[in-house]
């Protein structure tokens, strides 16, 4: 079972990360790279979300699906609230949906391969996770089919080069979403040296362990 303290500790960072994503990615990259518009490919959120899933991992193996199942929903609460104030509402409504699909989807496949490789749960459950958060959130944040949500972005609408490269156009958002889901995959091999760095740590208790 959570401790208040862990429960404290755990909520607090994944408010942050959110709250702290929510914000960003509404700031294109405004640099280039080999002759590439970063801004046509990627935005700042893509580079801090990914962390979420180290937290809802570590939770996960310390205290098991259930309790990380708590840090999620309370970090969606805390967190999509809390962006209302720092973001749009369109972006605080499909971050939350995005959030709560993708970290929920993370903690069954971390489950289910929790026994196997140490590496294999946290990579494959953020992953996969991660795919179905993209799809979603930047469905929800910026395609014109979802204008129900809010305005739309006029620049995230407007058509570009796919990842600012190829002779084939497409709005702009759908190349920060290969670009953000690209950066995830790097981001969560990155986040397998904290994750590995911490598990001796934070063992799994033993009803944690038995689940």
């Amino acid at each position: 079972m959570l401790t208040t303290r862990s429960t404290l500790i755990y909520v607090t960072l994944m408010t942050l990360v959110v709250v702290a994503s929510n914000f960003l990615v509404q700031f294109p990259l405004n640099a280039e790279f080999a002759g590439i518009n970063l801004a046509d490919i990627l935005t700042w959120g893509a580079f801090t979300y990914p962390v979420a899933f180290l937290i809802t991992d570590l939770t996960n193996r310390q205290f098991g699906p259930q309790a990380a199942r708590k840090v999620v929903f309370a970090g969606f609460v805390v967190g999509v609230a809390l962006s209302f104030y720092t973001s749009v509402p369109r972006i605080a409504i499909a971050s939350g949906s995005a959030y709560l699909a993708g970290q929920l989807l993370d903690i069954s496949v971390f489950n289910r391969l929790r026994r196997q490789a140490w590496w294999r749960a946290p990579l494959v459950g953020s992953l996969i996770g991660s795919m179905l958060d993209t799809i979603i959130f930047f469905s929800f944040a910026f395609a014109a089919f979802f204008v129900f949500f809010g305005p739309n972005d006029p620049f995230a609408l407007e058509s570009a080069p796919i990842l600012g490269a190829f002779t084939a156009e497409a709005p702009r958002w759908i190349s920060w979403a290969i670009g953000d889901f690209t950066v995830k995959v790097v981001v969560g091999l990155v986040m397998l040296l904290p994750y590995g760095a911490l598990m001796n740590v934070l063992r799994p208790l033993q009803a944690a362990a038995a689940r």
